[in-house]
């Protein structure tokens, strides 16, 4: 056998950049890079072998937690069939990559971590930034990251790198199991040389299936189909992934069955396509909720029904009510005692728009939906152009962008109450154009985020639109953006204060405590004037354009002024925190104190008790 005499970071960089995908018959380079920060556990090891490698191109950026972000954007604007590896070093940079690790897990979306670790050899143990133990040596605060990962692994020695890439690619190119994989490397043995088998470099294919379900269970669920009065078609994060965006579009066209999205499959749909109902759910449209509340049967693709779009389990009333989930995953196919047909949802939904030929929902419900959906898209219309003064309401800014944004235009947000706003207000134009991060909602992946879907289409315009929250959190990937000149477009909204919690807050009847961002006053209560932040001096430092918007037309000049510069602008813009986009015929469940001396608490008990007996069981 003819091998390569290689450090074990070599021999990972090397398998690394000759790991391709294919589906359809299309092939591309799986991963388009790594990202890193290096510190005494990595700069050695995976640092110098991304030196010896200049074609596997290395981005350094400036918070571990942020490349991580970074990765997850690219692969899900990938639909999965890209990503990065990110490389760290052990200790504090390792664990500042576990809320990434978290997000790209919970969303389904796969990308490589590489942590260094503890020497393997334990001679010169306690080493820096170690954790010891007194009833293990075999720990490290990489073990962190074993429920947060889909594949963990350590490597203690520089062969089992030989059997470990195989199955972290296994994991990583998965429709079903994908996620983020783990590879620990300690920091020693980064740097040992093996004689690797040269097939190890060779390029390898992976193939991305496009599996079928049984057959059987294909035609009960086209019995169901054909016997259902008001079917409601739940599109989740699965459609964009699979890209069966178009076949969707063409059963719900012939059927007649009006479609919800979630926040992962908003854009499902064009947002005029005459089934479309937009957003479901707790933060969804009254037309998707109506509909979903007498369904009878519901049809979930690609969805893994989370709270927010079953409103924790009280969507969906009608007695009879039942479900047929599509879906690549097992787990999620066999939820809410459902059909489960698990398989890749375009091919699924092909074959079940061809045996529906013909086939039609009444005309009375057919009616009712065009009736709701006029409803919601003048309800729309009024939030947009509501004139509030004498500071704009955040509706009329997602409005502003929405209609100046051109359609292939990309807009990225994850957390705080925007995303909500959002998921009901944004006119979809292009599948890709929507871009949230909400199955783990994680402030601070905004930017980083932005960045991710602007390295994976540069030709496209990105919109980040974020609250003053996310952006103290993690502003600082602005400076990769120009270090890359990758230009983004950042909006951000200026309401003084922690909104979406501000609201919850309020609705639990604790009255916003803890959310503004004020002094503290004579009291010792944080209820003072508000805090003087300049944002767009903090941005201008960064390196980043920065301009202000007080009112609409300062809005909309500052947006056509920011898409003819070069690089990252901001966009200030005060918004008033108290004026809010209210919810339409849905609910979320959040324990209220069962005990408090403070009456707006028990009157929100109150309604808390009242609302939890809609919660259903689906058994």
């Amino acid at each position: 056998m003819k091998t390569r005499r290689l450090t074990m970071a070599q021999a990972l960089i090397g398998f690394l950049k000759n790991q391709f995908v294919e589906r359809d018959g299309i092939q591309n380079p799986f991963f388009g890079g790594c990202f890193g920060i290096f510190g005494h556990g990595n700069v050695a090891g995976v640092g110098e072998a991304l030196q010896e490698n200049p074609d596997f191109r290395y981005y350094q950026c400036r918070n571990e937690q942020a490349m991580v972000h970074t990765a997850s954007a690219y692969a899900k604007m990938s639909n999965r069939l890209r990503t990065i590896a990110c490389t760290t070093s052990i200790g504090p940079g390792a664990t500042n990559m576990l809320s990434g690790a978290a997000l790209a897990t919970v969303n389904r979306l796969p990308v490589l971590l590489l942590p260094g670790d503890i020497f393997a050899k334990r001679k010169v143990a306690p080493v820096l930034q170690q954790l010891e133990s007194e009833h293990t040596q075999d720990i490290s605060v990489n073990d962190c990251f074993r429920p947060v990962s889909r594949y963990w692994d350590r490597i203690y020695r520089p062969e089992q790198l030989i059997t470990a890439l195989p199955e972290a690619m296994r994991v990583l190119t998965s429709p079903a199991d994908t996620g983020a994989v783990t590879l620990a490397l300690p920091q020693d043995t980064q740097t040992e040389a093996f004689d690797y088998p040269r097939e190890l470099f060779e390029k390898r294919i992976w193939v991305i299936p496009r599996n079928r379900p049984d057959a059987s269970l294909v035609n009960k669920a086209l019995e169901w189909i054909r016997a259902a009065k008001r079917p409601l078609i739940i599109a989740g994060g699965g459609v964009h992934y699979s890209e069966a965006n178009e076949i969707l579009a063409q059963i719900a066209q012939a059927t007649g069955i009006p479609v919800g999205e979630t926040q992962a499959g908003k854009g499902s749909l064009h947002y005029q396509h005459p089934q479309s109902v937009g957003a479901i759910g707790v933060t969804g449209t009254s037309a998707a909720n109506i509909l979903a509340e007498s369904a009878d049967l519901v049809i979930g693709v690609g969805t893994r029904y989370s709270d927010f779009t079953t409103a924790s389990k009280t969507a969906f009333q009608a007695p009879e009510v039942r479900f047929i989930n599509i879906n690549a995953a097992e787990f999620d196919a066999f939820k809410h005692n459902a059909i489960p047909l698990v398989g890749d949802a375009r091919v699924i939904l092909a074959e079940l728009h061809q045996n529906l030929a013909g086939w039609n929902v009444g005309s009375g419900y057919a009616d009712k939906i065009e009736k709701l959906r006029t409803d919601w898209d003048n309800e729309v219309e009024r939030l947009y152009n509501l004139g509030h003064q004498p500071l704009l309401s955040q509706s009329e800014v997602v409005g502003a962008v929405n209609t100046f944004s051109a359609p292939t235009d990309v807009m990225v947000c994850a957390a705080g109450s925007l995303p909500g706003d959002l998921h009901k207000l944004w006119r979809t134009r292009d599948p890709r154009g929507y871009h949230l991060e909400y199955g783990y909602s994680c402030m601070g992946y905004e930017i980083a985020g932005g960045l991710g879907v602007k390295m994976a289409a540069p030709e496209k315009e990105v919109y980040v639109l974020l609250g003053d929250g996310s952006y103290l959190m993690m502003s600082t990937e602005i400076v990769t953006s120009i270090q890359e000149g990758c230009k983004l477009i950042i909006v951000l909204l200026d309401n003084h204060g922690y909104a979406s919690i501000g609201g919850l807050s309020a609705a639990c009847g604790s009255q916003g405590f803890g959310t503004r961002y004020k002094y503290r006053d004579s009291r010792g209560s944080i209820s003072g004037k508000d805090l003087p932040i300049d944002y767009a001096a903090n941005a201008s430092s960064l390196g980043a354009i920065s301009l202000r918007a007080k009112n609409l037309d300062e809005l909309k000049a500052a947006l056509a002024t920011a898409r003819d510069q070069d690089r990252t602008t901001v966009i200030v813009v005060e918004t008033d925190i108290d004026e809010r986009v209210p919810g339409y015929n849905s609910w979320w469940d959040v324990a209220v104190a069962e005990v408090s001396s403070i009456k707006s608490v028990q009157d929100a008990r109150k309604k808390y008790e009242e609302s939890v007996q809609k919660e259903r069981y689906f058994l």
